[in-house]
Order: structure tokens, then C-alpha cells, then sequence
């Protein structure tokens, strides 16, 4: 089924007869389209931001440029993912952080506390807030926050004595 101008009915003209009017009328469809092919909303923007890049010097000289933005958009998003697979594939594995060994043993005995002592003594010591905001973050009386705190600093010192 076809429109008045010829154009299949299915198919919304598109405005070409500025390069700022085709951006704006393709930009979306483009995006949406980078998106649902990459997964990641930042990838399509900037593939799409590229394929209009590479057009404009020469939209005038492209008959349909639709089709043309779309097949560039699919080879950009295409080449993004070849390059990220090279990228992974000889990218040196990372090499663990070299701490100073009594901080390594500290961080060792942090994470073996239990979850709330571990919240309570990294909000307290590390983000240094006073006992009151650590109750407050951690949704629970001050008592209980103070007393998170003091058997985490037990704990750990059991640790250390060991």
C-alpha cells in the first residue's frame, strides 16, 4: 500500500530537506535502534553520534538518507563489539592491589564480620561518620549502632590477638 507521494504507507516520510531537521527527526530512531543492538544506552548515543558526524559532509549527496544513517549505525555498533572483543581478549589480566600487609589483614578481618558490623565500622571509620549518622544510615536505634560498632572492633581485635 502506498502514500500520495509514492512512499510505502508504513514508512513515515522523513524531513530532509535541512541536515538539522534530519537530525532531529532521526536521531531517536537511530539511538533506539544502536541501543537495542548494544545494549548500553551510552554506546548507541555515541554510534549514532558518529554515523551523523560521517553523513554530514555529504548528506546532500546521499539520495535516501535513512537507510544510509541505519546501515551506518549497524556497522558502528558491529565494529564497537569487534573491537571490544580484541580489547578483552589482550587485555593483561589486573594485578591485585598491593596493600601494606597489616592493611591487607585488616581488610581480611573486616569482611569476615558479620554484614551489619561490617556497614557499621565502614560507616563509622572509612565515610567517618559520627555513631548518630551511622544509626541513622543503617536505620536503626542508637544503641544498637553503637553496639554494632563496639562488637566489630571486638571482633576484630580477636582477630589481630590471633
Amino acid at each position: 500500500m502506498k502514500s500520495d507521494n509514492g512512499a510505502p504507507a508504513h514508512v513515515p516520510e522523513t524531513d530532509t530537506s535541512t541536515f538539522e531537521a534530519l537530525y532531529r527527526e532521526l536521531w531517536s530512531p537511530m539511538v533506539r535502534l544502536a541501543w537495542l543492538l548494544s545494549g548500553s544506552r551510552q554506546i548507541a548515543e555515541d554510534v549514532v553520534h558518529d554515523a551523523f558526524l560521517g553523513l554530514e559532509p555529504r548528506w546532500r549527496d546521499v539520495r535516501d538518507p535513512e537507510p544510509y544513517l541505519r546501515r551506518t549505525v549497524v556497522n558502528g555498533v558491529k565494529a564497537h563489539h569487534r573491537r571490544r572483543k580484541v580489547e578483552l581478549r589482550y587485555r593483561p589480566a589486573p594485578s591485585e592491589p598491593a596493600l601494606n600487609p597489616e592493611i591487607e589483614e585488616v581488610w581480611r578481618l573486616v569482611s569476615q564480620l558479620p554484614e551489619r558490623q561490617r556497614h557499621a565500622l565502614v560507616l563509622r571509620f572509612y565515610l567517618d561518620l559520627t555513631v548518630e549518622q551511622v544509626a541513622e544510615q543503617l536505620g536503626c536505634p542508637l544503641g544498637t549502632a553503637k553496639s554494632l560498632i563496639h562488637r566489630g572492633i571486638n571482633h576484630m581485635r580477636e582477630g589481630i590477638e590471633q
